[in-house]
């Protein structure tokens, strides 16, 4: 078997993206077809032989195909002999058009080579034995020349007669072609981008620049900025396999970074891959090919740190969970994942729970995920805990501050629970627990974990009172903001020991407020009462009741109606106080100062007279916040009889 002789060296020049071609021979194409299996030459000498491809019968004559094909002379030869002149070559590569390609160039017709037939006619060539010891200048040659000069140079073509081996095997093998292909395609990928005589393919977009929409541009056009990626959707074309060895061919020059790497195997992955795994389980089809996708994708990932996005990990472990592959490639990928976790998006972590689990989503997926992104930050926090202690001995807090991977993994999670929320078969254990995995240093504020909780009460109305208090102690209510706590306030579905300890901590930040001399009110206005907008949304707690989920009175309708008018208060005191009024000030003061505690000592007042009961209003609910903790002015009048909770919303 005669392998390339004849190949020039690849340039190293501008890409040449215009397929090429070559056209042999000079005689008119006398060829001409009868019905679907016959081919023959129309001419006035007579066929003497028939050669049947297939199921096609080809009518030619013996001497121009003998003169150029050392094995149709053996097969002539052995024919003979037998007094037969029909042969039968089936099994010749490229098939009955490969075959005629061949007998026209025997007959020296007008024949055009492209990339889309030129392996073949190659292949068909190597059997028929057509070589340079037949004929100077045979077809093996011609071929041979076209390929190392015109094919490979050009970046389109080498791909197109890449796809094309598939069906030719083993011969495209054996005649290295292949390697010739995948070292082509491979190193016009490698080379300087600047080199490289570009255009957009598939869906990539042009810039406004690109497009001469610049407002920058002054008339004079700028050579196309090419960028580092422009090679990554052409190749989407080729089978796994052969995309399998070019992408390691381009590894192997090292010329190209391991993230533009990263994102051809995207952009691989959405073409073979995620555009129709959904409907291919779903459907249940064939998902072999699925299957073989995803694992040459895994194999090919860079292991540089940075080099493929979360996301794109989160997709493929997606799929890996759909298509039920071995434990060992969701092992690496959790871990690949665990390291840059907070990366992600709430969308991302979204995997669908499997096919056995009444459940929406795959939260143990998750926490394994979750785990593993603290166990790779724990070193660095050990370290960083000596410093925090030694600054904080020395009086430096800055160091008490959670770094932005903490915050950002803290904000992850709480959005994910406020998805996971809406799931009714959510049980609340799995919730709690995923939960309390963020470390309490990465929450500064909780107002995405009260989302979560609320979404989880809004979804979930059957949860007993102990169920209830086990959420909601997932919550700071020191740590909501006052927007936040306006909506807690209002929130019918929270426990009311909860929205007493709202209301205590804002009237903690009210007082706060006042001293440093700014008298905007924190406390619910008249008009979030009322069921304003807010940006939390859900059904509210009527500020104008009298009873208690145990037993414990809270606040009345006149409380109530204080409790606005103080609002109303601090609002006409606001614009006293911008005229600069001392009179302004100290009424402001006293609505904001006075009249909460008096609520909030009913309140608390309520709650320590019925403690020692059984449920969430015993005396262990309070223990966080007790009221003894702050100087609160208590009420002497006697707490209002018990009525049932309403909503005026």
């Amino acid at each position: 078997m005669s392998l390339f002789k004849f190949f020039l060296p690849l340039e190293c020049g501008p890409i040449q993206r215009d397929m090429k071609y070559m056209k042999l021979g000079s005689k008119p194409d006398v060829f001409q077809t009868e019905g679907n299996n016959i081919r023959f030459v129309a001419t006035e000498l007579a066929t003497d032989i028939v050669i049947t491809v297939g199921e096609v019968k080809f009518y030619l004559h013996k001497f121009p195909l003998l003169s150029k094909s050392s094995r149709l002379q053996t097969l002539v030869a052995s024919t003979n002999e037998e007094s037969n002149d029909e042969i039968e070559i089936s099994d010749i590569p490229g098939g009955p058009a490969a075959f005629e390609i061949c007998a026209k160039f025997c007959y020296g017709m007008i024949v055009t080579l492209n990339a889309y037939n030129v392996l073949a006619a190659r292949c068909a060539a190597e059997y028929l034995e057509m070589f340079e010891t037949i004929d100077k200048g045979n077809l093996i040659y011609k071929i041979d020349v076209f390929l190392s000069s015109s094919i490979f140079r050009t970046w389109k073509d080498s791909i197109i007669v890449l796809q094309t081996t598939k069906s030719l095997l083993p011969m495209s093998e054996n005649l290295k072609v292949i390697n010739h292909c995948v070292d082509s395609i491979a190193s016009k990928a490698s080379i300087d981008p600047s080199e490289v005589e570009w255009s957009y393919t598939y869906n990539r977009r042009k810039l406004p620049s690109e497009n001469g929409l610049d407002s920058h541009w002054n008339g004079v056009r700028k050579q196309q900025m090419v960028p580092r990626d422009w090679w990554v959707e052409d190749l989407c074309d080729l089978e796994m396999c052969l995309y399998k060895r070019v992408i390691l061919a381009i590894k192997a020059k090292g010329r190209i970074s391991s993230e533009v790497i990263g994102e051809a195997l995207r952009a691989y992955a959405h073409r073979r891959l995620f555009s129709s795994l959904d409907n291919a389980v779903s459907n249940g089809l064939d998902c072999t090919r699925h299957c073989a996708a995803l694992e040459t994708i895994i194999s090919l990932l860079p292991s540089e740190e940075g080099s493929v996005p979360s996301s794109f990990l989160l997709k493929l472990l997606r799929a890996a969970c759909m298509l039920g592959s071995d434990e060992a490639c969701r092992d690496n990928l959790i871990k690949r994942i665990g390291a840059k976790l907070d990366e992600a998006s709430v969308s991302d972590l979204l995997i669908p729970a499997n096919s056995d689990e009444n459940a929406m989503y795959n939260v143990e997926l998750i926490s394994t995920m979750l785990e593993e992104f603290m166990a790779q930050h724990c070193d660095d926090d050990s370290a960083k805990l000596q410093e925090d202690d030694q600054e904080a001995m020395d009086g430096d807090s800055m160091n008490n501050v959670p770094s932005s991977s903490k915050l950002a993994i803290a904000k992850l999670i709480d959005g994910y629970l406020a998805e996971i929320a809406k799931d009714p078969n959510l049980p609340l254990l799995k919730f709690v627990t995923l939960a309390e995995m963020v470390p309490l240093v990465s929450r500064p504020v909780h107002d995405g974990l009260y989302c979560a909780i609320d979404m989880y009460l809004k979804e979930h109305p059957g949860l007993s009172k102990s169920e209830k208090k086990r959420l909601c102690s997932l919550m700071d209510c020191k740590k909501l903001s006052p927007e936040a706590s306006m909506h807690a306030v209002q929130n019918e579905r929270l426990p009311l020991r909860v929205v007493v300890q709202v209301l205590f901590f804002e009237q903690i930040r009210s007082s706060s407020s006042a001293a440093a001399g700014d008298t905007r009110s924190v406390l619910p206005r008249d008009d979030i009462v009322g069921g304003g907008n807010n940006s939390y949304g859900g059904s509210s707690r009527s500020a104008a009741t009298t009873a208690t989920e145990d037993g414990v009175p809270t606040t009345t309708a006149s409380d109530v109606g204080s409790f606005r008018s103080m609002s109303l208060a601090n609002n006409n005191n606001n614009n006293n106080n911008k005229s600069g009024g001392d009179q302004g000030k100290k009424a402001a003061a006293a609505a904001k100062g006075m009249m909460p505690k008096k609520i909030l000592s009913k309140l608390w007042s309520g709650k320590t007279a019925s403690s020692g009961g059984g449920g969430e209003n015993s005396s262990s609910d309070t223990s966080e916040t007790s009221p003894g903790s702050v100087n609160v002015d208590h009420e002497t009048r006697s707490t209002p009889s018990r009525n049932t909770r309403h909503s005026v919303s």
